[in-house]
């Protein structure tokens, strides 16, 4: 993954000094797991033993890995909730880095790395990553249907185009055309589809603020045909974060960000494997510890619809490598 390394405004953005742990505190303000809304009693169970017995961080390279920070055991903390709007990832990595940015910077600096790192990408690499945009945000409404009952397009429309698509869809419904199947044509027809780099980049930018240049417009289908249309006239509906945006906050910190998933009894796991910690490396070297994500886990969520909260990750010096609940 390349050297360990930090700069000294603390983003890790570069430069030759090597990375100390950070400095052992305590945890005034946990919140306990069984104060957490939402979880089940085998969730609160087995987050709590993972707090109290702490998870073991090793970098990547391991022996290879210049420096002090080779490992680190934390104690995760839950920070309280964040707003559940699409800006959800964005608020809880602000909480969780402790950092001095608010939600839409984070956000802006997020798509302008997935950009960059874009346009170095090869042919086939790129490739890849249309293919995943258009699984998650644009996908086949004809054969797509071996794991969930419910599928959503995400189409982005220009907010200073809304006055002449009110017009069109207006047309249709005067020729006795529904209002919902008038507004899928028209805004299948006008609107941009979430299939690719480029798009998926003008639709993760978009935090449901006034400054946005674009509205979302979801549509969710059945395997029989169109079930709703949400045209989101006030403007209020921003992107969630999914799994590539998460890769770009990582590759802009240096910082591995690691999801903590809780899942329920709809899962149908034991109590013992309930909890997944999911990694996602930077694009390059890793400069400083990681971030810690919580989501609770769901039987089913839509495209873009994970809701993430900040955890605290308190190094420890007094817990023991060798009884950690966890090593990462």
């Amino acid at each position: 993954m390349g050297k360990l390394c930090c700069h000294s405004s603390g983003v890790g953005v570069g430069g030759d000094t090597l990375l100390q742990p950070p400095t052992p505190t305590k945890d005034p303000h946990a919140v306990s797991w069984a104060n957490v809304r939402g979880l089940e009693d085998q969730q609160v169970r087995r987050l709590t033993k993972i707090q109290q017995r702490g998870v073991l961080w090793k970098h990547p390279e391991g022996n290879s890995a210049p420096g002090a920070t080779r490992s680190i055991v934390f104690r995760l903390s839950h920070d309280g909730e964040v707003e559940a709007d699409g800006n959800c990832l964005f608020n809880a990595s602000v909480k969780a880095m402790r950092c001095n940015l608010d939600a839409r910077e984070l956000r802006r600096r997020t798509v302008k790395r997935f950009l960059e790192d874009l346009a170095s990408l090869t042919v086939a690499e790129r490739e890849a990553v249309d293919s995943e945009i258009k699984h998650m945000y644009s996908p086949d409404l004809v054969s797509g249907w071996g794991v969930h009952d419910i599928q959503e397009l995400k189409l982005l429309a220009r907010k200073v185009d809304r006055d002449s698509l009110d017009s069109a869809i207006a047309e249709l419904v005067g020729l006795g055309i529904p209002r919902e199947l008038a507004a899928e044509s028209i805004y299948k027809e006008r609107c941009i589809a979430v299939d690719d780099g480029s798009s998926w980049a003008k639709y993760m930018a978009t935090s449901g603020s006034k400054d946005d240049e674009y509205h979302i417009i979801a549509m969710q289908y059945s395997e029989w045909g169109l079930l709703s249309v949400d045209e989101n006239r006030d403007g209020h509906a921003a992107a969630f974060g999914d799994d590539l945006a998460i890769l770009s906050l990582a590759t802009e910190f240096k910082r591995e960000v690691f999801v903590v998933q809780a899942h329920g009894l709809d899962a149908m796991v034991e109590e013992e494997n309930c909890v997944f910690f999911l990694p996602h490396r930077p694009r390059g070297p890793i400069c400083e510890p990681p971030i810690f994500l919580f989501m609770k886990g769901t039987g089913w969520c839509g495209a873009g619809a994970d809701h993430y909260e900040p955890l605290i990750a308190h190094p420890s010096s007094t817990f023991s490598e060798e009884k950690v609940a966890l090593v990462l």
